[in-house]
C-alpha cells in the first residue's frame, strides 16, 4: 500500500487535465482580479494525472469503514443499514431542483410531504403537534427546552432548574444550560433506572422539567414510567423524552401514552437517514396540545386542499434556522416509514430488541454485565474484570479493530465502571451478530494468554496505538513536505 500523502506524489508542472485552444478574447489575471485579492504565492496544490489522482482517493476510500462494509455495533447510536431506496428517492429531481424560497403555490408536494411525515410521527409517538425544523437531536433538544421555558413563563413561574439522570446523553445537559437552566442530577438505582426517592428529593416547585431517555442509555425501561410521570406533573412541571433511543419502541408503546409531554426524534437514527461521518441530522420536535403555541415558526397547516407555511404565532420560540429543517433527509424518513409501514415499524424494534438480547446472553459468561437481564436495543458490558490484568475497555476496543469491528461506544454511561455499550440494530443477521460474538469472545480469553498483545493493539491498521490525547491537544492538519501552509 502506497502510504503517501497526496502532495507527496507527482511532480511540478503536471496536469490531470487538458483543455481546448480558447477561441475567446483573453483577458489576464489582472485585470480580472483586483491586486489586493490576488495571491503572493503559488498555492501548494499537488500536482499528479487524472489517474494517480483517482487511485489514490479509491484506495482511501477502500479503507473507509462504513455500515455498508461491515457491522458498526455502536451502541446509543442506531447505526443500521438504511435502505437505497430512500437515498434514490430523496434525490429525485422534484426534490433536488426546488429551492425553500419558491412560492408555496409550486411547493404543494414538498409541503404535503413535510405533512404527512408529522402525521406519522404523532401517531407513533402519541403526541399532538409536531415541527420538522430541527437539524438534529440537539437542536431538537434545545428547542424542547425554550419551549418549557415559554410555557412555564406564560403560567407565571419561569422556574430554575432542569433535572437530569446520572445516565443520560451529555446532549440534555448541554441543551437545559444553553436554555438558561441549572440542572440537577437525579441517581439510578440498584436496577439501573430513575431512583424513584432521590426524584422525590430533588423535584420542587422551582423544577422546569425532567429530562429522561427511554429506554435509558443502559437499554433499560423505564418500569415506573407511570409513577415518575405522575411525580413530575404534581409539581406542575414537564416531562421530556430525549427520543434517541425511540428505535426500541416502535409499535410497542408510545411516548405520549406514558404521559411525556414532549419528544424529539432522532429521524437519522430511527428512520433511515445517514448517520455518521457529518452526514446531515434531523432533530424533529413533538408536543402535547398545551405546548403546541410554542413550536417553532413557521408551523404547516392545512386549510382545505391547500399546505401553507404559518408565522403568525405569537408565543412561538421563534424560527430555528433559515429555512425548514433538512428537508432530504425528511424525504428519506418520509420514504422508509411508507415502505416499511406498520407491522414493518413494529418489526424493526422487535429485531432491534432480539438482536441486543442474543449478544448479551453469548456474552455474559466472559463478560461483567451489571444489569443482566432483559435489555431494549442496546446492553452495556463492563471489563472490569479484565483491570486485573492491566486491560481497558478502551483496549478491547482497539483490538476488536483488528477483528474487522469497529469498536461499540467505550466509557459511557458513566455511571458503569469500564463501560462498553453494544448496540447491535435490527438490520444484522445472526450470523454477522455470531461473528461479533466470536471475536469478543476471542478478545476475553486472549486476556489471559497474552494480556499485552491487547495492550497495544490494532496490529492490523496501516496505523497503529494512537495518542489520541496528545493528537487532540496539538493538531496539526498543516502537513507540507515544503513546510507551506495552504
Amino acid at each position: 500500500m502506497d502510504n503517501r500523502l497526496i502532495f507527496e506524489k507527482g511532480s511540478i508542472g503536471r496536469k490531470g487535465y487538458s483543455l481546448p485552444a480558447n477561441d475567446i478574447e483573453e483577458s489576464t489575471i489582472e485585470d480580472l482580479i483586483p491586486e489586493r485579492f490576488r495571491r503572493k504565492n503559488r498555492p501548494g496544490l499537488p500536482e499528479l494525472s487524472e489517474l494517480d489522482v483517482v487511485r489514490h482517493f479509491t484506495s482511501l476510500s477502500h479503507r473507509n469503514y462504513a455500515i455498508d462494509t461491515t457491522f458498526y455495533p455502536l451502541g446509543s447510536c442506531t447505526m443500521k443499514y438504511n435502505p437505497k431506496i430512500n437515498e434514490e428517492i430523496a434525490g429525485l429531481p422534484g426534490f433536488t431542483m426546488i429551492h425553500p424560497l419558491q412560492p408555496e403555490t409550486i411547493s404543494q408536494g414538498a409541503l404535503r410531504i413535510m405533512f404527512e411525515l408529522e402525521g406519522y410521527l404523532k401517531e407513533i409517538s402519541g403526541l399532538d403537534k409536531v415541527s420538522l425544523q430541527p437539524s438534529a437531536g440537539a437542536q431538537g433538544e434545545l428547542a424542547g427546552m425554550l419551549m418549557i421555558r415559554a410555557y412555564h413563563k406564560k403560567m407565571g413561574n419561569p422556574r430554575k432548574t432542569v433535572i437530569i439522570p446520572d445516565s443520560a446523553h451529555g446532549t440534555n445537559p448541554a441543551s437545559a444550560t444553553l436554555a438558561g437552566y441549572e440542572v440537577r442530577e437525579v441517581k439510578s438505582d440498584k436496577e439501573g433506572l430513575v431512583d424513584i426517592e432521590d426524584l422525590k428529593k430533588v423535584l420542587d416547585k422551582d423544577c422546569a422539567a425532567l429530562m429522561l431517555t427511554n429506554p435509558n442509555t443502559l437499554g433499560l425501561f423505564e418500569r415506573e414510567i407511570r409513577t415518575i410521570s405522575g411525580l413530575v406533573h404534581e409539581t406542575g412541571a414537564l416531562l421530556y423524552m430525549d427520543g434517541a433511543n425511540l428505535n426500541a419502541l416502535l409499535g410497542i408503546c408510545r411516548p405520549g401514552d406514558m404521559g411525556f409531554d414532549l419528544v424529539h426524534f432522532n429521524l437519522h437514527k430511527t428512520f433511515s437517514t445517514p448517520h455518521g461521518g457529518g452526514g446531515p441530522g434531523s432533530g424533529p420536535i413533538g408536543v402535547k396540545k398545551h405546548l403546541a403555541p410554542f413550536l417553532p415558526i413557521p408551523t404547516i397547516e392545512k386549510d382545505g386542499e391547500r399546505l401553507y407555511l404559518d408565522f403568525n404565532r405569537p408565543e412561538s420560540i421563534g424560527k430555528l434556522q433559515a429555512f425548514y429543517g433538512n428537508f432530504a433527509i425528511l424525504v428519506r424518513a418520509y420514504s422508509y416509514i411508507r415502505i416499511v409501514g406498520k407491522h414493518g415499524l413494529n418489526n424493526i424494534s422487535i429485531n432491534a430488541i432480539l438482536n441486543a438480547n442474543y449478544i448479551r446472553k453469548r456474552l455474559e459468561l466472559e463478560f461483567f454485565i451489571p444489569f443482566n437481564r432483559a435489555c431494549m436495543h442496546e446492553f452495556v458490558l463492563s471489563a472490569k474484570r479484565l483491570k486485573a490484568k492491566g486491560i481497558h475497555a478502551w483496549d478491547l476496543a482497539k483490538r476488536l479493530i483488528d477483528y474487522g469491528f469497529h469498536p461499540p461506544t467505550v466509557y459511557f454511561p458513566l455511571i458503569v465502571e469500564e463501560a462498553m455499550m453494544i448496540e447491535p440494530t435490527e438490520t444484522e443477521s445472526k450470523e454477522t451478530l455470531d461473528q461479533f460474538c466470536d471475536a469478543m469472545i476471542a478478545i476475553a480469553r486472549e486476556a489471559d494468554q497474552d494480556p499485552e498483545l491487547i495492550k497495544k493493539a490494532p496490529h492490523t491498521r496501516d496505523i497503529g496505538r494512537l495518542d489520541e490525547v496528545r493528537a487532540a491537544r496539538n493538531l496539526d492538519v498543516c502537513f507540507s513536505p515544503t513546510n507551506r501552509l495552504f
